[in-house]
């Protein structure tokens, strides 16, 4: 069938992807380091501060300049706007539940771990890792930055120094041993807009 005459999105199929999109458990915060929370809140003024207004003004433009239905710099620019203004109201619920935790603040209980921990154990292989324990918008596997509602993460919290804890994987039940539990700060690069060309 043409695409003319298909509906290209429903609003409520949009707003049930962004739901799907959340990994978050229902009702839970979202927890999140001071550098992540910043990055988030650079992209989100980004967005509505920088790329909004000038996509719409490319719009305006293309509109000005007759028929539409082949206009490609006002299809591009509609379907671009609606791209952020999805992402933007992605962001605010994020923002709106965002529970700033600071790893580096004094802690009752430094010896265990809790979100925002930096933590160094041993596999079952004898493989040593180092992981931090961040908020979903904050992963990055490469520098070992795991979500705190991830497996391992959900294993190692509230152990401490010299346990073993039980890590439920595909395969079977692996343990790892906790050999260091560390609290500092945890490092997210700034928010940097990709440009097209």
């Amino acid at each position: 069938m043409n695409k003319a005459f298909v509906k290209e999105n429903d609003d409520s199929e949009e707003l049930e992807a962004e739901v799907v999109s959340s990994p978050l458990p229902v009702g839970s915060k979202n927890y999140i380091t001071p550098a992540g929370h910043a990055r988030l809140m650079e992209e989100y003024q980004w967005l509505l501060n920088k790329e909004r207004p000038d996509v719409t003004a490319i719009v305006s433009w293309a509109a000005g300049n007759g028929d539409r239905s082949e206009n490609g710099d006002y299809i591009y620019g509609k379907r671009r706007l609606r791209e952020i203004d999805k992402r933007l109201r992605f962001l605010s619920k994020r923002l709106e539940i965002a529970e700033i935790i600071d790893p580096t603040l004094p802690r009752e209980d430094s010896t265990r771990i809790f979100f925002g921990a930096t933590v160094c154990y041993l596999d079952q292989t004898g493989v040593e890792r180092t992981v931090s324990i961040v908020g979903i918008d904050e992963i990055d596997p490469f520098k070992g930055y795991i979500s705190w509602i991830s497996p391992v993460a959900r294993a190692l919290i509230s152990a401490q120094e010299g346990d073993t804890v039980h890590l439920r994987t595909p395969t079977g039940v692996e343990k790892l041993e906790i050999l260091s539990v560390e609290y500092r700060p945890i490092e997210i690069p700034s928010f940097l807009p990709t440009i097209i060309c």
